[in-house]
């Protein structure tokens, strides 16, 4: 008995000591076991670009160090023709992003900071005679050249006062905020400024007469927080551009997701609006604390009330295209690739056999054919679709695409591709003429930390639902996986709540990590995730805890029925929407799982409504405000908050959050926390000051990884019993 209590003592005792090596940039690992900092450790690749003669591919490469906690991204140079990459980067300059062929191919148009300014520069393609070529007052986020090179578009921030009031002058260190006006706050940062496109001259090489193409007007353009150099786009003859803007501010802006794509006419100074819509803003009887499903009449023929975004010119200039979502204030909204000809005004949304939303495009060379990558059966591959609307698949393969660039010398697509096994890595895909695509990697980026990690196999699991219909899930083995032991096992509740559990590769919620740590995980898709039909998509909406969570039920039930799964060891974890799961199933789980983790989850839907920013997202999930009492949609919402169910909670839970987040605010873990700890269930409450949504700082995503698996590790493998 004595010598089981020194064992438990000390066992305590080494339990809360912190556990950091003394080298925490050491890429540590155990084994052949992927570990966060070897997963800290790989090369991430971002932008990409492909030369006119189809040779050469220019593209980024973001490494992180973690003892200095931040990153650094390099430029690289492949020559596909002699199969050989080249850094071009200089190794002691500020990171260096949006490369772009310039001058024929010759030359690489790039972002790098001088006198810590943002601007635009160029080097050769061997990396020789660097430039910069501009000289703005304030950092450049982002540019795009004309086609005959004689114009670039820029963008910058312009300060903002729509919400937030300016201080007076003689107060210059008052650090209190006036508000006035909603959208005060947007994702991890307050509202002060908002970008703009600016237009430019290229004389003799310079980046002259910058002036701002909404000069006065209060818009943001391109949309934040994600929207960037896509929702821009050059005709072939460099007379027109193309961009999307929201016409909205405030209370407008906080209730509808309405863009449209404007074509700005550079002869002439004329701007049309390519998908004027009658929208909330011209019915005065708006109630704001509604959904506009319920107040917009869709019935009129009108295809443009959503997101219109990407625009694209065709190569010969015939056509513009871009993507385009029906209903205002719908954010998850099926994405359709809509072609306008300019010569007429004629639309055809070209993409509606295929029953997901198209994430992203290109035009073939012909101008007669698209490629768009799309969701489908929890893979999100390549098709090719006609002006009249007939799609056919390019490839078939278990993993995510996304499209770069079209090809026209060699015919070809530059993609990325990733999987749950692979991180992002650049392809090129030929299209054939019958059957699918031949498809060939082009970069190894993380090829040394493939070599010395074991993954554990995947594998695609239908499992009937409560309904009688089928659901598609993931599970993740791990590595030298034995099926006559007996494993713990995790079901991942993924957030959104309407983005697809496909073949992602993440940096923080990775499967393989999970598996490499004893885990067998299932991934469920879900009621309410693309890729299936919109009718199992739109399931989610006004019914967070309807079908969808006995979906996620039904999947742990059915991979607990394995002999190498130990029932008795059950953990439940997500995040946002997958967060907002965890905080429900941890009130009617009727016991099956021993422990959860919840990060940046929402607790209480009523506090919710009026904590977020994107104020469309509330009012369509949830129906309307709290106060509207006769929406029946609410009412379900609103009274069955995971909140409401805390005295029926029985497992302990990591509540997660960070504190820049605006989407969900961390009051929410907070509270969760709170409320475990007041009911006397085992709780922890890990909070980031400097984090949004996402966890992006390396010790930060280091320190989660291990607060994650010592909470897994202590109550599903009985480290301390």
């Amino acid at each position: 008995m004595k010598n089981r209590l020194e064992i438990l003592v000390i066992l305590i005792a080494l339990l809360m000591m912190p556990f950091f090596p003394i080298d925490c940039n050491a890429e540590t690992q155990e084994g052949d076991l992927l570990t966060p900092e070897l997963l800290w450790s790989m090369g991430r690749i971002g932008e990409a670009a492909v030369s006119p003669s189809g040779k050469q591919i220019v593209y980024t490469v973001t490494n992180y160090n973690i003892k200095e906690n931040k990153g650094h991204t390099s430029i690289f140079v492949k020559d596909l023709d002699k199969n050989s990459t080249r850094k071009i980067t200089e190794d002691n300059s500020s990171s260096e992003s949006s490369p772009v062929f310039v001058s024929g191919g010759t030359k690489i148009a790039y972002l790098a900071q001088k006198d810590g300014i943002a601007q635009i520069w160029t080097v050769n393609t061997n990396g020789s005679d660097r430039r910069c070529i501009s000289a703005e007052a304030d950092d450049i986020e982002g540019f795009s050249f004309s086609p005959d090179e004689k114009k670039v578009l820029l963008i910058r921030e312009i300060p903002t006062d729509v919400s937030i009031k300016k201080n007076d002058a003689d107060l210059p260190k008052a650090s209190g905020m006036l508000i006035h006006e909603l959208m005060y706050k947007h994702w991890d940062h307050y509202v002060t400024s908002i970008p703009h496109p600016f237009l430019a001259d290229i004389v003799d090489g310079k980046v002259v007469n910058s002036h701002d193409l909404l000069e006065g007007k209060p818009y943001e353009c391109p949309m934040t927080p994600f929207g960037g150099m896509e929702e821009f786009a050059w005709s072939p003859d460099s007379k027109k551009l193309a961009y999307v803007l929201r016409q909205k501010t405030g209370r407008d802006y906080a209730v509808s997701t309405d863009s449209d794509i404007f074509l700005y006419d550079l002869t002439t100074g004329v701007t049309k609006n390519l998908c004027k819509s009658v929208g909330f803003s011209d019915n005065k009887d708006i109630d704001y604390t509604r959904s506009l499903k319920d107040q917009i009449d869709y019935s009129n023929g009108d295809e443009n009330r959503g997101y219109d975004d990407n625009p694209k010119f065709s190569p010969d200039g015939k056509y513009i295209a871009w993507t385009s979502m029906k209903r205002d204030g719908y954010e998850s909204d099926r994405a359709r690739l809509c072609v306008y000809e300019l010569s007429s005004g004629k639309k055809n949304y070209v993409s509606e056999d295929f029953d997901s939303g198209v994430d992203g495009y290109c035009w073939d060379s012909n101008s007669k054919k698209l490629y768009f990558a799309g969701c489908w059966q929890a893979r999100i591959n390549i098709y090719s679709v006609d002006l009249k609307g007939q799609i056919a698949p390019i490839t078939d393969d278990t993993c995510d695409y996304s499209i770069v660039d079209y090809v026209s010398a060699s015919r070809s697509l530059l993609v990325k591709r990733h999987s749950i096994s692979q991180a992002d890595e650049l392809y090129v895909v030929r299209p054939e003429k019958k059957g699918y695509s031949k498809v060939e990697q082009l970069t190894f980026v993380n090829k040394e930390t493939y070599d010395k990690v074991t993954f554990g196999a995947v594998k695609e699991r239908w499992v009937n639902t409560v309904d009688g219909k089928k659901e598609l899930c993931w599970v993740i083995y791990p590595p030298h996986f034995n099926p006559n032991q007996k494993y713990p096992a995790l079901l991942y509740c993924e957030g959104g709540p309407q983005s697809p559990v496909s073949q992602f590769w993440s940096y923080r919620w990775n499967f393989q990590i999970m598996a490499a740590n004893g885990y067998v995980i299932i991934a469920p898709n879900r009621r309410g995730l693309p890729g299936f039909g919109s009718e199992w998509l739109e399931e989610i909406s006004g019914d967070y805890t309807g079908l969808c969570m006995k979906d996620y039920l039904s999947a742990i039930d059915d991979l607990a029925k394995e002999s190498y799964i130990d029932k008795d060891r059950l953990g439940c974890v997500g995040a946002s929407f997958g967060g907002y799961s965890v905080y429900w199933l941890a009130g009617h789980h009727d016991k099956r799982f021993k422990c959860f983790i919840a990060h940046d989850g929402i607790f209480n839907t009523e506090s919710q409504y009026l904590e977020t920013e994107e104020m469309w997202f509330a009012n369509w999930d949830m129906g309307s405000a709290p106060w509207v009492k006769k929406n029946g949609v609410q009412a379900k919402v609103f009274s069955d908050s995971p909140h409401l169910s805390v005295d029926k909670w029985d497992a302990p839970i990591l509540c997660i959050h960070g504190q820049r987040d605006f989407r969900i605010e961390y009051s929410q873990a907070e509270a969760a926390f709170s409320a475990a700890k007041l009911r006397g269930i085992p709780a922890e409450l890990l909070l980031f000051p400097d984090e949004n949504h996402w966890v992006l700082k390396p010790q930060n995503g280091i320190m989660w990884q291990r607060t994650f698996f010592r909470w897994l590790d202590r109550w599903l493998k009985k480290i301390i019993e």
